[in-house]
Parts: C-alpha cells; sequence; structure tokens
C-alpha cells in the first residue's frame, strides 16, 4: 500500500519528476510548504523581490533554457501582485506553470479571497486547480501537459484545505510522453511547393514557432531562392547567412524593409506576421502572396490575409517541401538570392552600418553612438534583454547576439518595467552568457526592486539605462499631436541612478560621452580575468531622437 502523504509535497514532488526547470516567487503562508518541497526535490529556487518580478523571470527563463519554468506565489494578492508578468506570458504562449495557493474550498470569508481562475482566464492563462486530495497528482500532470503541449501559461491554484490534505503517493505512476510533433498534409506541401516555385522573390520570415528549425528552413531557402528574416523573438537564428536580412518589422534597416517589401512571397515560419513584424502591413506589397506555416489552426490568417496556411511543424513542412522541391527542380535556384543583394545585405542589414547623424552634445550622448560603442566593448557571449519604450529599438538593433537564445523579448503586453525581470531569468537559463539589458529611465525605476536580486545572485549584469528623464514614449507621442500640450505629468528632474544602483550594492557609471564608457572597459577585463561578478549599471543621460520610428509604429496599433 502507498504511503499518505500531504498533497502539498504530492504537487511540488511531481512537477520536479516532470521536469520543471527553475522556480522563481515570493514566499508566503501559502505557497511555504510547497515551495521548500520544490526545493528539497532539486529544483532551483531564486526568491524574487516581487510577484511580478518572479513571473517574468520565469517566462524568460522558459524563454531561454527550454524547460518549463515554475512562478509560487501566496494566494490573493500574491497572485494579483503576478498579473502583469503572467499576462505577458500567456500572450506569448510560454509553457509555465503559476503555482499559487488558493483559499479553502469551502464558502468562508477570507481577506485573500479572489476568483483566481477567473482572473486567470481574463489575461489568456489557462485555469487549473487542485480539486482534491484524491486528484492532487493526475490535477498537477495535467496542467504540465497543457504547458508543454498546448505551449499554454498556466495558472494551477491550489486551495489551502487541499494542499493540508494526506493522499496516497503515487508518484511512480507519473509518466509524460513526448508530444508528437506535427507533420503536415502532404497536399497542403504540395501546395506550397508550387507557390514556392512560382515565386521570383521569395523570403522566410521565421518567428519563435521556427526556432527549432535553422537548417530545415536554411537548406529550403538556398533551393527555392529565398532571403531569410525573422521576427523579433527570433532574433539570431539565422546569424552568419549571407542572405540573412536580420529583423522584420520595425527594427529592420533600410535596406531590410526594402527587400522585404520588393518580396512577391512571404512565408511565415512558426510566425504569426503581425502587425510587428509586417509593420502594419506594408512590407507587403501589393500583389504578393503569403503563406503561414504554424502548428495551431487558430493562429493561420490570424492577423492578415494569407494565400495559403500550412498546418504543421516548421521544420518538417520545409523538410518535406524540400523533397517535394529537389525532385521537380534539383539545382538550387538563384532568385531573390543574387550577388547584389548578398552585398547589399552585408552592407546595410545592420543598422550600426548604416550611417546617421550623431546628436550628441557636451551633455547627452547619442544613443546609437553609445550602442554601437558598447556593442564593440560588450562580451561577444551575450543574451540581451530589452524593456519597452522609445529607446526599445537601439539594444534591439546594435547589440549583436550569438543567436535565437542571445536575445530575450517579452514585448506582447507592451508593458514597461519587465526589463530587468526579464534579464534576470535570461541570465538564469543561459548562465555561461554576459547578460545586457536595455531598459529606459522609467522602466528600469519600476523595477529596480529586483537589482537586489541580480546583486544577491552575483550576476555579471550590464543594465543599459537609456536615460532621458521622461517617459520618452508618451513625450513624443502628445508632443507629435499637439506641441501646446503640458507634459509635465511625464518629464521628470534628472535622477542619479548609477548612485542609485551603487546603493543596491552594484557597479554604477553616468555616461554622457563616450569617454565616460572607460569604466565599461575596466568592468569587462576584470570580468574575463574572472574577478567580476556584480552588476554594471551604466545611467547613459541620452539626447534626443524625436520620436524613434518604431515608436511610430507602436502607436498606430493603439
Amino acid at each position: 500500500m502507498s504511503e499518505n502523504v500531504k498533497v502539498s509535497t504530492l504537487v511540488a514532488q511531481t512537477l520536479a519528476k516532470l521536469g520543471v526547470g527553475h522556480v522563481f516567487g515570493v514566499v508566503g503562508s501559502g505557497n511555504f510548504d510547497v515551495t521548500n518541497i520544490l526545493v528539497q526535490a532539486g529544483v532551483p529556487y531564486t526568491a524574487a523581490r516581487h510577484e511580478g518580478g518572479a513571473a517574468t523571470m520565469a517566462d524568460a527563463y522558459s524563454r531561454m533554457s527550454g524547460k518549463v519554468g515554475v512562478v509560487s506565489t501566496h494566494q490573493g494578492c500574491g497572485l494579483s501582485n503576478a498579473i502583469t508578468g503572467i499576462g505577458e506570458a500567456a500572450k506569448s504562449r510560454t509553457p509555465m506553470i503559476v503555482l499559487t495557493a488558493d483559499t479553502q474550498s469551502a464558502a468562508v470569508r477570507s481577506n485573500f479571497k479572489i476568483d483566481q481562475d477567473s482572473l486567470a482566464r481574463s489575461i489568456g492563462a489557462v485555469a487549473e486547480r487542485i480539486h482534491s486530495v484524491d486528484s492532487a497528482v493526475a490535477d498537477t500532470v495535467r496542467a504540465f501537459r497543457t504547458a508543454v503541449n498546448e505551449r499554454r501559461t498556466v495558472v494551477l491554484s491550489l486551495p489551502l484545505d487541499v494542499q493540508s490534505g494526506f493522499a496516497p503517493d503515487t508518484l511512480d505512476s507519473v509518466r509524460l510522453q513526448e508530444p508528437a510533433r506535427l507533420r503536415p498534409d502532404p497536399a497542403a506541401v504540395e501546395h506550397l511547393v508550387q507557390v514556392l516555385q512560382q515565386a521570383e522573390r521569395p523570403v522566410f520570415v521565421a518567428g519563435r514557432g521556427g526556432r527549432g528549425a535553422k537548417e530545415a528552413l536554411l537548406a529550403l531557402a538556398e533551393h527555392a531562392g529565398a532571403l531569410v528574416a525573422t521576427s523579433a523573438v527570433a532574433n539570431g537564428l539565422f546569424n552568419g547567412e549571407t542572405f540573412n536580412l536580420g529583423i522584420s518589422g520595425g527594427f529592420s534597416s533600410p535596406v531590410t524593409a526594402e527587400l522585404i517589401s520588393g518580396a512577391d512571397l512571404i512565408v511565415g515560419w512558426g510566425c504569426t506576421l503581425n502587425m510587428w513584424t509586417m509593420r502594419h502591413g506594408r512590407l507587403i506589397s501589393p500583389g504578393t502572396k503569403v503563406v503561414q506555416v504554424d502548428v495551431e489552426d487558430a493562429s493561420l490568417g490570424a492577423n492578415r490575409p494569407i494565400s495559403l496556411g500550412v498546418l504543421g511543424d516548421s521544420a518538417l513542412t520545409a523538410m518535406d517541401a524540400l523533397a517535394l522541391l529537389k525532385a521537380a527542380q534539383p539545382a538550387p535556384a538563384e532568385k531573390y538570392r543574387t550577388e547584389t543583394n548578398a552585398v547589399t545585405i552585408k552592407q546595410g542589414s545592420r543598422w550600426r552600418d548604416v550611417d546617421t547623424a550623431d546628436l550628441s552634445t557636451s551633455t547627452l550622448i547619442d544613443p546609437r553612438v553609445l550602442s554601437r560603442e558598447l556593442d564593440s566593448l560588450l562580451p561577444t557571449n551575450r543574451i540581451v534583454s530589452v524593456d519597452s519604450g522609445n529607446f526599445m529599438g537601439y539594444p534591439s538593433q546594435y547589440l549583436a547576439v550569438p543567436d535565437e537564445f542571445g536575445f530575450c523579448f517579452t514585448q506582447a503586453f507592451q508593458a514597461i518595467g519587465l526589463g530587468l525581470y526579464t534579464a534576470i531569468g535570461a541570465a538564469i537559463a543561459q548562465p555561461e552568457r554576459v547578460p545586457v539589458l536595455g531598459a529606459g529611465d522609467g522602466g528600469f525605476l519600476m523595477g529596480i526592486s529586483e537589482l537586489e536580486t541580480a546583486v544577491r545572485l552575483n550576476l555579471p549584469l550590464v543594465c543599459i539605462v537609456y536615460n532621458d528623464a521622461a517617459y520618452g514614449a508618451e513625450v513624443h507621442h502628445f508632443a507629435e499631436l499637439d506641441d501646446s500640450l503640458d507634459l509635465r505629468s511625464v518629464k521628470f528632474p534628472e535622477t542619479d541612478i548609477a548612485a542609485i544602483a551603487r546603493g543596491f550594492g552594484a557597479d554604477g557609471i553616468t555616461v554622457r560621452t563616450l569617454d565616460d564608457l572607460e569604466p565599461v572597459k575596466a568592468w569587462v577585463a576584470k570580468f574575463h580575468a574572472g574577478s567580476e561578478s556584480r552588476p554594471l549599471v551604466i545611467d547613459a543621460k541620452i539626447a534626443s531622437d524625436g520620436g524613434s520610428w518604431w515608436l511610430a509604429e507602436a502607436f498606430q496599433g493603439h
């Protein structure tokens, strides 16, 4: 007969056995026991300073590690504190478990009582719960399976009375079958190949769903004569390829935008071709055919009309299409892969190679000049995370990343203040890389409590704060609408963020000119020597860009 154990123990041990990678949280009375059992079962734990920080850390960890991250929260207010981060994860379809305590199942008065299931569903997460002592293991497995197989963020509520109950230990029965990859219908693949053969200027755009299909996509692109690009979340996937255009959308260089808009066929691979990636459709020229390949039927044509939708795994679809294409056309086609385009892409697909006027003054530095220099100074084996705001294109475009696991972009909710949390979660997921954060002063200050977490973890985290002493997106947007508007509600006195950072135990420097970056060189030298593991906060006082082009793109979607 199985030994009876507490339900909180069963739930934690089941998650550990299923292979969750890391747990982030803030512990209260409701989640103290289950969190400790997770740790005892071998799951690493990071204590955050706020549940919102914990949620985004887990989101970033899940995206960059390939494992399921867990957020642990107290019932009621613990969960509600985490909602923005959970909403970002849910909108991005991040496989993640939010393990939250809940008030007792019976109707009792409690200041912590809220409708947790409805709250979870309202932001796009899946609401699950541990219903009883007898179903505890099955409920936990179902939640984990939903997270992994359906790529969903699952809020798993654990009522206090249920978690303190006892049930038979049935962990030996816990099994999770790997989900089968979805092979496309042969007729759909044949149609795709016909479209590829008809095209003269094809472009492939890979999204997050294409991250595991690099080799298959490149092989098909070469044979079909297609250029390749990515959405922002898949940045770095095609690094090193001659015909790689980089990021498609608001962050595209003029060369990249011109070549994509010149395509007569655009194929999205695990990419929804949303308003960001296609610049509200302006990158799709009249007459251009649009094809989407995705494992979710609901994603096909969700953001724009398409000529063809193929339901299938990106890698399997590309492999099947290549086999058919080779049979019909043994030799690779040149098409869009001309020598002229190769040279053009090499010279202008990256913004750091595009000449721009220097806006710097004696007291303010041009953010483009700053970003170019930091790209050269910082270690190349990096993982870049980006907060949201007017500044966000600079780190996204100017800081090179080694591959698709070197860029973490939590922007589906367009919430500012998630950047520092993102950088910490990404750093834990990829500990061999130097974590780099790009943030505005508003977002950095909004989430600054987690700087203590970075210091406590001894992370060699470089925080680039593009400090314009304002909520820059709002300043530029509203000034453009009406230059007579009073903008004092979104402008602030100059803040010494470097001094604040030093108060947290990090290194902090103020940068107004390129000469002020000398301490960065010293920090990097110490890092390479193995003697530096403290965060470095660069408080960069930046010159105004008059409102970034990607900001104009963003506000068109409001």
